[in-house]
């Protein structure tokens, strides 16, 4: 089985909430992104704002999560809101600022228009992306 590496945006306190829980959440809880990954993928927090709801940018790459099995689970987190989670291991690493990754960056086709793809909220890149940002998120 081939691992595949994958981008999940949010905010800078929701990506800690889930290294907190040791949990991938994506697109506020949807099931369809978390069945095309699988025990062993790799995923890299892109935190676009620090904080959901409020305009500070954040603009960093801030965690790094392998996902440990291939179940999905609901949690309920108020009577109208169960999103959908998978198990992950976190990794201890520096946050990484996306301006100075942009030109080496393969999934970022047009770069004077970088922060579009991140509109998407989840997103696979290939392995060379993903060992670049994992590089400068090194301790």
């Amino acid at each position: 089985m081939t691992t595949r590496f994958w981008v999940v945006v949010t905010s800078h306190d929701h990506a800690l909430d889930g290294e907190k829980a040791g949990i991938v959440q994506v697109n506020h809880g949807k099931h369809a992104p978390l069945k095309r990954m699988a025990a062993g993928d790799k995923v890299l927090y892109y935190a676009s704002k620090t904080f959901i709801g409020q305009k500070e940018l954040c603009q960093r790459f801030v965690a790094l999560a392998t996902i440990t099995d291939d179940t999905i689970f609901q949690h309920e987190m108020t009577s109208t809101f169960k999103p959908y989670r998978r198990k992950a291991l976190y990794e201890k690493i520096n946050e990484a600022e996306i301006r100075p990754l942009i030109d080496g960056l393969e999934f970022i086709k047009v770069k004077e228009k970088w922060g579009y793809i991140f509109r998407t909220g989840f997103f696979e890149i290939n392995k060379h992306d993903f060992d670049f940002i994992t590089s400068q998120m090194q301790n």
